[in-house]
């Protein structure tokens, strides 16, 4: 696969896809050229668990976007570095700011798992917000995904913020659903479709999908 552009020229012939369009962003594809950047991003105890792997080593951080590459040829993800644009000579153009992913494809039910994780540099910023709402516009019209859902710890009142701003509904509540340590963690439940609409403050409105101003 080769990047082109705006989009990806697939290697067995099938039609390109338009890469996330994020104001303020730039969306790609992980490149093999990232691995010291992945290498630092999940360098803190709190990233690490984002990576789903161990990454402590260059190696490893090559791994981890080949894993990447080889979930999307498969058709099974499609995780996007989120860059700062920055403008021509520009110190910070081009520094990674964090990702975000549709994964866990049903092209069947049409739908995916959302995931997204931003550096520590890059929070409070609406970086997050302005990104996943960029990838579900994607998912719905690149991909043809109807229902996208995510989940977060409920201890995690942030990632709720960006969640509820994109234009994910919250939806229930999984009981300790996850365990780090000796403890556990409830889980809250958000999906957004592609027949939501997304107000001004965030949250779904019901109607069809659409851009609406970054948070």
């Amino acid at each position: 696969m080769t990047t082109t552009g705006r989009a990806t020229t697939e290697t067995d012939g099938t039609a390109p896809l338009a890469l996330p369009q994020a104001p303020g962003l730039r969306l790609r594809y992980w490149e093999p050229s990232d691995a010291p950047a992945v290498l630092g991003a999940f360098a803190t105890p709190e990233m690490a668990r984002q990576s789903g792997r161990p990454v402590t080593t260059l190696a490893e951080a090559a791994t981890w976007i080949t894993d990447r590459r080889a979930a999307r040829e498969a058709g099974r993800e499609h995780s996007f570095a989120v860059l700062s644009p920055g403008t021509g000579g520009h110190p910070d153009e081009g520094r990674l700011l964090g990702n975000v992913t549709v994964g866990a494809v049903d092209p069947v039910h049409q739908t995916g798992w959302i995931s997204y994780w931003t550096l520590a540099s890059a929070r409070g910023r609406g970086v997050a917000t302005t990104a996943l709402r960029a990838l579900a516009d994607w998912s719905f019209t690149e991909l043809s995904l109807f229902r996208l859902e995510l989940g977060h710890r409920t201890n995690n009142p942030a990632s709720c913020t960006v969640a509820h701003r994109a234009g994910f509904a919250v939806e229930g509540l999984e009981r300790a659903r996850l365990r780090y340590g000796d403890q556990r963690y409830d889980v809250e439940r958000h999906a957004r479709l592609a027949t939501d609409g997304v107000g001004e403050g965030g949250g779904a409105t019901g109607g069809r999908a659409g851009r609406a101003p970054a948070h």
